[in-house]
C-alpha cells in the first residue's frame, strides 16, 4: 500500500527531532514540547498520521508497519541525516516499528506511554472500541479517552481544561473509519522479537498515573530493547501534554548522550 500524503510542520534549527502523536490526536498534541525544543536549538518535525488531522485518510486496513513507512518517507524527504524519533502511545509503536525496519534513519528513539504487544483479552477490548466507533461515531468514546489521557487535576485546572477541550474536539473530528483502522493497527502489534534487534539508543518514558499503558507495560518495553533507558513522569497517558517542560527536559538529557 502506498504512503499517505502527510500534513507536517518543520520549525527551528539544529539536530532534528521528529514527534509522532497518539491515536486520535494530531501534531498539535506536541505544541508544548515543540516550543521548548525549538527554543533550545533543535529542529522539530511533527506530522499528522494518516487518517488524522490534516493528513490524507486512505481506506484501511492500516498497520503500524504502514504508519512507520509513512514516517520513513517523511524523514527521507525532510532530513539530511538521521533523526531523534519521539513517539507517544501509537507514535511510540511507530517508533518501535521504524527502528526495526529503517535503522539507518535514526539516531535514537523515544517510546512514551506505549506497549509492544497486546494479549487476546486486550485485543477484544480494542475490537469493542472499533465496533462502538463504527456504529456510534468517535464522539461515543471521547469521555473514556479524556479519563485515560489526563489526570483529574489536569482536567480541573483552568489551563489544563482548555487543552483537554481542544484535544477532545480533535478526537471527535477524526474520521471514524480511519480511527477504527488505526485501532486495528494498534491492537495487532507484536514487537517482542523485533525489539531485541534494535541497536540505536532508546529511552522509554512511563506515566506513573497512566491507566491505558501502565508502568508495567513500559517496563516490559524497556526490557525488550537492549540498553534502553528508563524514566517516569507523574502524568496520565498523554504525558507530553500534561508535563511538556518535564517531558522535553527528559528528551534533551537523553539526546545529549545519544549522538
Amino acid at each position: 500500500m502506498a504512503q499517505a500524503v502527510l500534513h507536517w510542520i518543520k520549525e527551528g534549527q539544529g539536530p532534528m527531532v521528529v514527534l509522532s502523536h497518539a491515536l486520535g490526536c494530531d501534531l498539535g498534541m506536541w505544541d508544548g514540547v515543540a516550543a521548548v525544543l525549538k527554543a533550545h536549538h533543535y529542529s522539530v518535525l511533527r506530522y499528522d498520521h494518516r487518517g488524522h488531522g490534516r493528513s490524507q485518510a486512505p481506506p484501511g486496513p492500516y498497520t503500524i508497519e504502514l504508519l512507520a513507512e509513512d514516517a520513513a518517507g517523511l524523514i527521507s524527504a525532510q532530513a539530511a541525516e538521521p533523526v531523534h524519533f519521539v513517539g507517544l502511545s501509537m507514535g511510540g509503536m511507530v517508533a518501535q516499528a521504524l527502528a526495526a525496519s529503517h535503522p539507518q534513519l535514526l539516531k535514537s528513539i523515544v517510546i512514551a506511554n506505549a506497549t509492544h504487544w497486546y494479549d487476546d483479552a486486550a485485543r477484544a477490548l480494542w475490537q469493542a472500541r472499533i465496533n462502538t466507533v463504527l456504529t456510534r461515531g468517535v464522539a461515543a468514546v471521547a469521555d473514556g479517552a479524556m479519563q485515560r489521557w489526563f489526570t483529574p487535576e489536569f482536567r480541573a485546572d483552568q489551563a489544563g481544561a482548555a487543552r483537554v477541550a481542544a484535544l477532545r474536539h480533535r478526537l471527535e473530528s477524526t474520521d471514524a473509519a480511519a480511527y477504527a483502522a488505526s485501532c486495528e493497527a494498534v491492537a495487532s502489534i507484536d514487537f517482542r522479537v523485533s525489539n531485541g534487534r534494535i541497536r540505536c539508543p532508546a529511552l522509554v518514558i512511563a506515566g506513573t498515573r497512566d491507566e491505558a499503558t501502565p508502568v508495567a507495560m513500559l517496563q516490559a518495553v524497556c526490557s525488550s530493547i537492549p540498553g534502553a533507558q528508563w524514566r517516569t513522569l507523574e502524568a496520565a497517558h498523554l504525558s507530553a501534554v500534561e508535563q511538556p517542560a518535564a517531558f522535553a527536559s527528559l528528551l534533551e538529557q537523553f539526546f545529549e548522550n545519544a549522538g
